[in-house]
């Protein structure tokens, strides 16, 4: 369970404003989310998902600040300081969208809201709503800055130009969260350290002279080769790290050959590679050369190797986490919060909690009278939408409960851990 310092608590009047906040506003959270899932955008191409949400944020006498690429937005509420974040991603992933008895079936065809950022983006709209209506009456304690981040399923992510751009400089904290259908809806997780891993891509060519296979001994016999780096360099690699679970080399995809009796003279494999902390990341080009040299011994087969360094794990700072939970136990409920798993997935996210503290909570999705429990990344993938009120309902607390932590410290700005420049030196 997430420890830290007693938490200040809101205020009853804060907590009912918030709770009633977001539930008049309910019906309008879940016909936003679905009318983003009808109409999913890939990344940095939300351009109608970032109309909508600058044509909301306006008719709430807001001030909505499109980003310089082109999508994605930042939006102040409040005045003074401190200042505290609140983040969500908006692209969608180029998969079909496989529900065929929902209304808001994606209609663009191959790309689909399948890891739920139309939750996601619904919910900080919510919480931010909220919040502005706080800051009408004098009850905001510092600003808010809404950043809804464009391309967050692209390498390395649109949370590079928000880090890039300034906008976490002045931030005292910044707070997320994710879709997690392993938890049933009304119930959330919390983890203090690297709740994510690192995700990086490799693309591995090889190539021999080719030739017949009835003489593979006359030649480099690239498909077994190709299975040998397949079946061995994961472990190799991981072995190199410091153990089976330093790191996680999985291929995705395999191109060998056209026919059954030819020997290819090239074969082409692409993959993932996720490490569980910044110090295994820092080091796993340079052991990934290695590793794949001792896979490739005696084979003869020239090797090219083109990886991509992703994005960093996210790192829950504890008294961030700290105001998640406490937030989440207020508006939800004492036994909402538990303890959540170290996730292997990836999420740009990470490279704010490098550049300001931070704190991205699970959000659970399923609901319990469903049997069948679907995972991200799935084209059946939908969510229990009860889900989006209680991510709103516990941002804009944590929102609340950040500024308020912030002003008893004398709104000190934190240190920063570096940024997008310090990393890609690493």
């Amino acid at each position: 369970m997430t420890e830290g310092p007693p938490g200040t608590q809101l205020a009853e009047d804060t907590v009912s404003r918030i709770a009633i906040g977001v539930d008049s506003r309910n019906e309008e959270l879940i016909a936003f989310r679905r009318r983003l899932h009808a109409e999913p955008e890939l990344s940095f191409k939300e351009v109608a998902t970032t109309d909508a949400l600058a044509e909301r944020l306006q008719l709430a006498g807001l001030i909505p600040q499109i980003l310089d690429s082109g999508t994605g937005l930042v939006c102040e509420i409040g005045s003074g300081g401190p200042v505290v974040a609140l983040r969500a991603d908006i692209d969608a992933l180029a998969m079909p969208d496989a529900k065929t008895d929902v209304t808001y079936r994606s209609r663009n065809e191959g790309v689909a809201h399948a890891c739920g950022h139309d939750v996601h983006t619904a919910v900080v709209l919510g919480a931010g709503l909220v919040l502005q209506d706080l800051a009408e009456v004098g009850q905001l304690p510092g600003r808010v800055r809404l950043v809804f981040e464009p391309g967050e399923e692209s390498v390395p992510g649109g949370a590079v130009e928000v880090v890039e751009s300034g906008w976490l400089n002045d931030v005292a904290a910044v707070y997320a969260l994710h879709c997690d259908p392993k938890k049933d809806v009304g119930r959330v997780g919390s983890r203090v350290g690297p709740i994510t891993s690192a995700s990086d891509w490799l693309e591995i060519t090889l190539r021999g002279p080719g030739g017949h296979t009835a003489r593979p001994h006359l030649t480099v016999d690239l498909v077994t080769v190709v299975a040998h780096v397949i079946t061995t360099l994961p472990s190799l690699l991981s072995d190199r790290l410091g153990g089976h679970d330093a790191c996680r080399l999985v291929f995705g995809a395999v191109h060998a050959g056209a026919a059954a009796n030819v020997i290819p003279s090239s074969a082409f494999l692409t993959g993932s590679v996720r490490s569980r902390d910044r110090q295994t990341w820092e080091r796993v080009r340079g052991e990934l050369d290695a590793a794949l040299a001792d896979a490739l011994a005696g084979s003869s087969a020239q090797c090219e190797v083109n990886y991509v360094q992703g994005v960093p794990p996210v790192v829950n700072d504890a008294q961030a986490m700290h105001t998640m939970a406490t937030a989440a136990r207020q508006l939800v409920g004492t036994q909402a919060v538990g303890e959540t798993e170290h996730s292997w997935g990836g999420d740009s996210f990470g490279w704010m909690t490098n550049a300001a503290p931070g704190a991205y909570l699970r959000l659970g999705t399923h609901d319990p009278a469903d049997a069948e429990r679907l995972d991200l990344h799935n084209s059946h993938f939908d969510v229990d939408e009860r889900c989006i009120a209680i991510g709103a309902k516990t941002l804009a607390a944590t929102a609340v409960l950040g500024l308020l932590a912030e002003n008893g410290r004398g709104g000190r700005a934190p240190e920063r851990t570096g940024g997008w420049a310090g990393l890609a030196e690493a």
